[in-house]
């Protein structure tokens, strides 16, 4: 569905797609109606009439809709950070406390597209994902062994209860309680095959699903439980090691994965998602092939379940696991991402 709410007047988007204005790269795409093409703002192509112009707040969203990807912009391959989001990012992690507009504006930073891009990307409000940060902040400081007092009050926060019920809010546990935790780091990405939602922690990648925002919701209560740290939007190397190595994927160009991975399941689950890591690339095995792999041959069901709740995707490659007649089965993602994904390694182009 298209979302409409996130976009600013059409007249502002007709401007930014004229100007070629490189600050609105990453926060919208337009369509062409009469070639069927979805565009970056600052694409080359000469543009159409703007009564043939359609905007969305996303290339899926165009997608979804009947549009391709422009082959000279590649929207699809667009870094969704504007130029100016860094310096956003470094004003909020200097700031003593809550930024205002007047702050933003003082800086050099619109307020309403501060907040439009931290909508668009992170699925939150600017202020909740400042918030955020300061928090993760704050809980690797006291991992360091700083003491409670000192990091409440360089935080920026007037109060230890105002501290206490932000960290709370968001990690699950007390401060004191959550001194071991660390921050898990999520972000998405634009795949072939729709939005990826990824997360890591310093020893590496603990989440990469078919989704988007909504779905990263979903799984923070349990990322939250096993880290004890907040799930905040943000960068990482290990998630810019795994979005490099999946465009490679993607590409033909690489059938095995180097990232560190942070695997959290039963024993029986984490024996089946090792022996799933086994299946060679661009082949496939059935069920009861990798019952037998993990010594428990009759649990061909449960071998199914473990399947079904791997949360690295394509990393642990659950799509190549099929029916014991050679019928591809189910897939979290949807069935006809399993047969892309099985094309790609095929060597198999749309």
């Amino acid at each position: 569905m298209k979302d409409t709410a996130r976009l600013p007047s059409r007249r502002t988007l007709l401007r930014a797609v004229a100007e070629r204005d490189g600050t609105w790269d990453g926060l919208f795409v337009f369509a062409v109606r009469t070639t069927g093409i979805a565009c970056r703002p600052i694409c080359p192509s000469r543009t159409a009439r703007p009564e043939n112009l359609e905007f969305f707040a996303s290339l899926p969203e165009a997608l979804t809709a009947g549009f391709r990807a422009c082959r000279r912009c590649r929207p699809e391959t667009a870094g969704p950070v504007p130029a100016w989001w860094p310096g956003v990012v470094a004003l909020a992690d200097a700031a003593p406390g809550r930024l205002t507009d007047a702050d933003l504006l003082r800086h050099g930073f619109d307020p309403v597209r501060v907040r439009r891009h931290a909508l668009r990307a992170h699925g939150t409000t600017f202020h909740a994902w400042a918030r955020a940060r300061r928090v993760a902040q704050a809980q690797r400081r006291l991992g360091t062994g700083e003491s409670l007092d000192r990091v409440i009050i360089e935080s920026g926060y007037e109060s230890h209860s105002g501290f206490r019920d932000a960290f709370a809010q968001l990690v699950g546990t007390p401060p004191g309680r959550a001194r071991t935790g660390e921050p898990v780091i999520a972000a998405t990405w634009e795949s072939p095959v729709g939005t990826l939602v990824a997360a890591a922690v310093d020893a590496g990648v603990c989440l990469l699903e078919f989704g988007d925002h909504a779905r990263l919701e979903q799984q923070a209560p349990k990322l939250r439980r096993w880290f004890q740290g907040p799930v905040i939007a943000g960068d990482h190397a290990h998630l810019d090691t795994l979005f490099r190595e999946l465009a490679e994927y993607f590409t033909g160009t690489r059938e095995t994965f180097t990232v560190p991975l942070v695997v959290r399941g039963s024993p029986f689950e984490m024996r089946v998602w090792q022996a799933l890591q086994a299946i060679p690339y661009g082949t496939t095995c059935s069920y009861a092939d990798v019952a037998r792999a993990v010594g428990s041959p009759l649990a061909v069901r449960a071998v199914g379940s473990a399947n079904g709740r791997n949360r690295l995707a394509i990393v642990i490659p659950c799509h190549r696991v099929v029916n014991a007649n050679g019928k591809l089965g189910g897939y979290g993602g949807g069935l006809w991402r399993k047969v892309r994904l099985l094309e790609v390694e095929a060597g198999r182009e749309d």
